[in-house]
């Protein structure tokens, strides 16, 4: 027959399992606005009956049950999502990013504006209109070279903050290598110390909520690939082991994490200083069991990633001069049109006469070599009267050369009837050509970035709905624990009573 004393240890385990549970629930409630925490619970289960098996084993009725005990404490976490979660999360990562960068070369451009390089097209056209009418006005000379100065002024402006905002862009993509880096580092600490707790037996399921947070801001980054490896000795079967990270490339998987050891990311050819330097790929540093291995920008998966972003808007190639990207592209734009505008503009000027004695043919306007360094001659600044408005040589008051120079406006420059080449647009058509695919692509960005937001808000909710904490469960769980427990008190209680009975109140007749 079973013990005198087997009821009351089926009900000390009750009391622990149950205090257990209790202790989790009340774990849960204090990490309820905790970010990135999993709610845990108690896997209970029975403990093993009486008797056990063997010749020895006494012959009684039935298999009686011992009691329960806490299996492990598990958070509940569903992987599936996690990496839902992750792959949405490297999506906006990049199109956030490409949206920030547009926007901000959107603001700097700021067309339609009154004080955009269109308008200041526009008046420089106007004050040669004006000086047409009025070709010996001193004062309508001076005002066609302070147009002309605004005019060049409105590239130097352009060109300088395309060019701040690209080095804005380079210092975030060496800065966000060092925050990967950063998280490489602390996910390898996690793996160590996960692989010191999980072979003793225990669950670190705080260390797994702090890992995954990480893995979370890691995916921001780059597309990433988890594998979990086992830490063997005692670990429970539902532990999860450390993780081995891989960047994810067209070619395959390149390896960061591996158990303890992380890699480090190295831009190549890029540096601090304020010089362009296209980006042409990462440099993995192998550490221990890291296998690592170059990140070639052509290898990278198409709009995955703020890494991506930041490169795609920087700048990426061998050649700085030749350089792709956004903010290349554009700025090689911008010097297109300002050399196309010097070149045409000083051709027409040159065929004109000035105002001087003797009258000559107009000299060079413009000086410069792009949008960079444009400006109006220092000789017509300090002598207005060499601006060539007169068509013939002598005639003071012949304004029709200015005619010439105003109606530039409207001529397309394609390198064939003319010096400079904007591929059959005039100067103003091909600006606004850059200003309207500059929009198209900031409502694609714009629009992207809130799909992906909305999709990744979506699965958020999902995860929430899995991991996160309930307050109203959690009071029911804690409700239904505190009632087990009482009744394990109870029970208690009554074999309390049996034992005295036994013990004080037999073998007493008669007393």
């Amino acid at each position: 027959m079973g013990s005198t004393f087997m009821g009351l240890e089926t009900s000390k385990r009750g009391l622990y399992t149950q205090q257990s549970a209790l202790y989790t629930t009340g774990h849960n409630i204090s990490n309820a606005n905790t970010l990135g925490y999993s709610r845990q619970r108690v896997n209970m289960e029975a403990t093993l009956g009486y008797p056990g098996t063997g010749l020895n084993a006494p012959k009684i009725p039935g298999h009686l049950g011992t009691g329960v005990q806490a299996q492990s404490v598990q958070r509940i976490r569903d992987q599936f999502i996690d990496r839902q979660y992750r792959q949405e999360t490297t999506k906006l990562g990049y199109w956030e990013s490409r949206s920030t960068a547009i926007s901000q070369m959107e603001d700097i451009m700021a067309e339609p504006s009154e004080f955009g390089l269109n308008t200041s097209l526009d008046q420089f056209w106007k004050s040669l209109q004006d000086l047409s009418t009025n070709p010996e006005n001193a004062a309508a000379r001076k005002v066609v070279v302070q147009r002309g100065i605004g005019v060049a002024e409105s590239f130097n402006y352009i060109h300088k903050q395309l060019s701040d905002i690209q080095g804005n862009l380079k210092n975030e993509i060496l800065t966000s290598t060092d925050d990967v880096n950063s998280i490489l580092k602390q996910i390898a600490s996690m793996n160590e110390q996960i692989q010191a707790i999980e072979p003793n037996g225990y669950m670190p399921n705080d260390l797994y909520d702090a890992r995954d947070k990480l893995l979370d801001e890691l995916s921001q980054y780059f597309p990433i690939e988890i594998e979990y490896t086992k830490s063997g000795g005692n670990s429970l079967a539902i532990a999860e082991g450390s993780v081995k990270v891989s960047i994810k490339t067209q070619s395959g998987s390149i390896e960061i994490i591996n158990g303890k050891d992380a890699g480090k990311l190295t831009p190549n050819g890029m540096s601090n200083n304020a010089n362009f330097e296209p980006f042409n790929g990462f440099t993995v540093s192998g550490s221990g069991a890291v296998v690592g291995g170059p990140i070639l920008y052509d290898d990278m998966e198409l709009n995955k990633g703020k890494m991506l972003s930041l490169i795609n808007s920087y700048g990426h190639g061998a050649d700085p001069t030749n350089a792709e990207g956004y903010y290349p592209e554009m700025l090689k734009k911008l010097d297109q049109m300002a050399d196309a505008f010097m070149k045409e503009f000083n051709d027409i000027h040159s065929k004109g006469y000035t105002m001087e004695t003797p009258s000559t043919n107009g000299g060079i306007f413009f000086t410069g070599t792009g949008a960079s360094d444009v400006a109006v001659s220092k000789d017509i600044i300090d002598n207005p009267n060499l601006i060539a408005a007169s068509s013939a040589q002598g005639e003071e008051g012949n304004g029709k050369w200015a005619i010439e120079l105003a109606n530039m406006k409207s001529k397309i420059l394609d390198g064939t009837n003319s010096t400079g080449n904007l591929d059959g647009a005039t100067v103003q058509s091909f600006y606004q050509s850059m200003i309207g695919q500059l929009g198209v692509d900031g409502e694609q960005a714009a629009r992207l970035a809130y799909n992906s937001a909305t999709i990744k808000l979506t699965v958020e909710n999902n995860r929430s709905s899995v991991s996160s904490v309930s307050l109203d469960e959690e009071m029911t769980n804690m409700i239904t624990f505190q009632q087990a427990y009482n009744a394990s008190a109870r029970m208690i209680t009554v074999i309390d009573e049996t034992l005295d009975k036994i013990i004080n109140g037999m073998g007493r007749v008669g007393l």
